[in-house]
C-alpha cells in the first residue's frame, strides 16, 4: 500500500528545483525520510551563529523571512517552494542568518545525510545548490531592489532605447531595381512605371547611375506640356542623382530626403555613383519602417477622416506595447507614451464626431476620460468610462443644450467602439444622460456624493475623481477639481467614507498565502488582478493625495511618488506601493497581450513559479497601505 503523506510530498517537490531534477523514482524515496514540520507565525526556525541543522528546509505553504544582523533587516522572503538553510550542506559552518516564519507556515525538513548523495551524484542538482548558496538573496522591498519587480530590474537609458527600437534600425529598401537608358522616352518611362507599380526609375549609362526620374518629374515636366511625351530621359531626368550607401539608417534616410527636399535615395555599394546602384530608397519606405513610431502612429491619428481609419492604427499601438514590453522599457515611459497615443485617438473620435453634427456645439463642453484611461493606465483594450460637462445655459435653453451633447456623446461612444473600447456594461459613459451634465448640474452631483456617502456615492465619486481632459475646454474641468477639492475640505468626513471603500476589495491571499481566486460565475478559480491588487492601491493612492488636496495627478504611481515628498516618515512604504502599481500593471498588459483580453482574469496555473513569486511580493505592500490607511481614517472607528 501507498506512503499517501510521502506520495503527496514528492508530487509537491517534483515541481520545484532542485528535487524537478531528479528522476521521480528517487523524489518518492526521498520523500519517505522527509519531516513535515508546522510552525506558527514569528516562530525562529534557526538564529544567526546557530549551530548548523541536519537538515535544511523546503517551504511548503506560508512565508519565512530571512534577516541578517546587525540591524537584523530581511533580505530575502522564502516562500512556496523555496528552499532555505543550505549552509550546512554546503560549507558545514554554523549559520550566518536569522530564518523566522513570516506568515503560519508548513515546512518540509529533508536530512542532510540522505540528500547529499543525490547532490554528489547528480551534477544539475549540484551546481543549483551551490549557485543558489553562492547568490545573493534579494530584499523586494529595499531601496536599492523595490523597483525590480517585474522585468524593471535592467537600467535602461529612456532615450537610447527609443531610439535604437526606431531610429537608428538600418531602413529596408527595394532591391528590385527598375531602370532605364538616357535615350528612353518619357512616354515608355511612364508605361513602365505604371505596369512595375513604382515611383521612381534611375537612368543608368554603362550600368552605373546618372539620374533619376520620378512621378513628380513626369508631372511637372511632360503632363503640363513643358515637354513632349518623346523626350529622351536625358532632358528631364534630375541629375546628378544623390546617393548613399546601402546600410543607410532610418534617421540618416530622412535626414539626407530633408536636406535635399527629395522623395527617393539611390542605395549603391560605396555610396557614389562610381559604383553600381543595389537599390532605390523612398519616403514611403520609410514611413513603412517607422509605421510603429509614436510620431508616425500620432500624425496616422490626426489624419483620419472616419472612426473606422483609427482601429488599424490601435492595432499598432498594442505592436508598440508589445515591443516596448519586450525590450523592458520602464513602465513609467511606456505608461505616457501610450496614453498619448490613446488620448489621441479619443481626441480624433471626438473631432470627426463633430463633422457628423448638423451643427457646431451651442457652447462650450468637455469630454473626460475617468477611470483607468484618466490614472494614463489603460494601457489594453478595456470598456469606456468617460463623461461630458458643459457650460451653463439659461433653464429654458437647458434641455435643447443637452440632447445636442447627449446625440454627440452617443456618437462619440459608438465611435469609440468602433475603435476596439467596449462599452460600459454600467453604462457610466457620456451617452448615459446622468454623466452628461451641465458645469452646474455636475457641482451638484459631486456635492450630493461628498455630503451623502452611501455605498453607490462612494463608488461613483472614486470613478469621477480620476478623470482627465481629453477634448475641449480646459477652464470648466479646473474650475470643477477646485470645486470637488474645496467641498471635500469642507466637508472631511467624507475621507473617511473614502477610505472605508478603499479597504472593500479583499486580500490577494488567503490560508497560507494561497491566492484568492473567484468562487463562481465565468471566471470561477480565475485570480482577479484588478479587484483583488490594483484596485487597493488605486483606492489608496486616491483617498490619500486627495486628503493632501494635491490637484492635477491622477496616475497612481506618480501619487504615491508625491505622498513620499509629503510624507516622509512613509516615504519607504509609498516608494513600495508606486513600484507595486507599476509592476502589477506590467503584469496585467502582459497577461492580455498574451491572452487577447483584458488580463484581469488570470489562470493561476498557466504562471510560472517565478510569476507567483512577484505577483505575492508585492501584496504585502498592499496589506501594509490599507492597515495605514485603517488606522489614518480611523475606518472602524467611525464607521464600526
Amino acid at each position: 500500500m501507498k506512503n499517501t503523506i510521502s506520495h503527496r510530498v514528492a508530487d509537491f517537490l517534483k515541481n520545484y528545483p532542485p528535487f524537478s531534477l531528479l528522476p521521480q523514482h528517487e523524489i518518492e524515496t526521498l520523500s519517505e525520510q522527509i519531516s513535515i514540520i508546522y510552525k506558527e507565525k514569528d516562530t525562529l526556525i534557526f538564529a544567526a551563529n546557530e549551530e548548523s541543522h541536519s537538515h535544511f528546509y523546503v517551504v511548503h505553504k506560508g512565508a519565512v523571512a530571512l534577516r541578517k544582523s546587525p540591524n537584523n533587516d530581511i533580505v530575502d522572503i522564502c516562500d512556496e517552494g523555496d528552499i532555505f538553510g543550505l549552509r550546512p550542506l554546503i560549507a558545514l559552518e554554523n549559520y550566518k542568518m536569522e530564518a523566522k516564519t513570516h506568515e503560519e507556515s508548513i515546512l518540509y525538513a529533508i536530512p542532510i545525510s540522505i540528500f547529499k548523495p543525490y547532490a554528489l551524484e547528480n551534477k544539475a542538482v549540484g551546481n543549483f545548490l551551490i549557485e543558489s548558496f553562492a547568490s545573493n538573496t534579494r530584499n523586494p522591498y529595499s531601496k536599492s531592489h523595490r523597483g525590480k519587480l517585474f522585468g524593471e530590474s535592467e537600467i535602461v537609458e529612456e532615450v537610447n532605447t527609443i531610439q535604437k527600437l526606431h531610429d537608428l534600425q538600418p531602413v529596408k529598401y527595394s532591391k528590385k531595381l527598375v531602370t532605364c537608358s538616357p535615350r528612353t522616352t518619357a512616354k515608355s518611362i511612364a508605361a513602365t512605371m505604371t505596369k512595375k507599380n513604382v515611383g521612381a526609375m534611375l537612368v543608368v549609362k554603362d550600368s552605373l547611375p546618372i539620374g533619376i526620374i520620378t512621378d513628380k518629374d513626369l508631372r511637372n515636366k511632360v503632363v503640363t506640356g513643358e515637354y513632349p511625351i518623346t523626350t529622351a530621359a536625358s532632358k528631364i531626368m534630375t541629375s546628378p542623382v544623390i546617393t548613399y550607401r546601402k546600410n543607410l539608417t532610418i534617421t540618416q534616410a530622412q535626414m539626407a530626403m530633408m536636406k535635399s527636399n527629395i522623395s527617393h535615395l539611390c542605395l549603391t555599394k560605396d555610396g557614389t555613383t562610381n559604383t553600381k546602384a543595389c537599390g532605390i530608397l523612398s519616403k514611403h519606405d520609410i514611413m513603412v519602417a517607422l509605421g510603429n513610431n509614436p510620431a508616425v502612429l500620432i500624425k496616422a491619428i490626426k489624419r483620419a477622416k472616419r472612426f473606422k481609419e483609427i482601429k488599424p492604427i490601435r492595432a499598432s499601438i498594442m505592436q508598440l506595447l508589445q515591443g516596448y514590453l519586450a525590450q523592458n522599457i520602464p513602465m513609467t515611459l511606456t505608461s505616457k507614451i501610450i496614453t498619448e497615443l490613446n488620448d489621441a485617438c479619443i481626441k480624433q473620435v471626438v473631432k470627426i464626431a463633430l463633422t457628423k453634427m448638423q451643427d457646431p456645439p451651442p457652447v462650450k463642453f468637455a469630454w473626460l476620460a475617468m477611470g483607468s484611461q484618466g490614472r494614463s493606465e489603460q494601457l489594453l483594450h478595456t470598456d469606456q468610462d468617460n463623461a461630458l460637462v458643459f457650460e451653463d445655459v439659461e433653464d429654458e435653453l437647458l434641455e435643447e443644450t443637452k440632447a445636442y451633447f447627449l446625440k454627440l456623446a452617443s456618437t462619440v461612444n459608438k465611435g469609440l467602439n468602433v475603435i476596439g473600447y467596449d462599452y460600459c456594461p454600467a453604462e457610466m459613459m457620456a451617452s448615459n444622460p446622468k454623466w452628461c451634465q451641465s458645469l452646474e448640474q455636475w457641482k451638484q452631483t459631486v456635492s450630493h456624493w461628498i455630503t451623502n456617502p452611501g455605498n453607490d456615492e462612494v463608488l461613483l465619486s472614486s470613478i469621477f475623481f480620476d478623470y482627465s481632459l481629453a477634448y475641449g475646454d480646459a477652464q470648466m474641468v479646473t474650475e470643477l477639481s477646485e470645486y470637488i477639492f474645496k467641498s471635500v475640505s469642507s466637508y472631511p468626513i467624507f475621507y473617511v467614507h473614502l477610505a472605508s471603500g478603499a479597504l472593500q476589495n479583499p486580500s490577494p491571499t488567503g490560508f497560507f498565502r494561497q491566492f484568492l481566486v473567484e468562487q463562481d460565475g465565468a471566471h470561477k478559480d480565475f485570480f482577479d488582478i484588478k479587484r483583488r491588487a490594483l484596485m487597493p492601491l488605486t483606492d489608496a493612492a486616491r483617498v490619500l493625495i486627495l486628503s493632501h488636496s494635491v490637484k492635477s495627478i491622477n496616475n497612481t504611481s506618480e501619487r504615491f511618488e508625491k505622498l513620499a515628498q509629503l510624507e516622509p516618515n512613509n516615504e519607504e512604504l509609498y516608494l513600495a506601493c508606486s513600484y507595486a502599481s507599476k509592476a502589477l500593471l506590467k503584469f496585467r498588459t502582459k497577461q492580455g497581450l498574451r491572452h487577447n483580453d483584458s488580463g484581469r482574469f488570470i489562470a493561476l496555473e498557466s504562471l510560472t513559479k517565478e510569476e507567483k513569486i512577484k505577483l505575492k511580493r508585492t501584496f504585502k505592500t498592499i496589506s501594509e497601505i490599507q492597515e495605514l490607511i485603517s488606522i489614518r481614517f480611523k475606518v472602524a472607528n467611525i464607521l464600526g
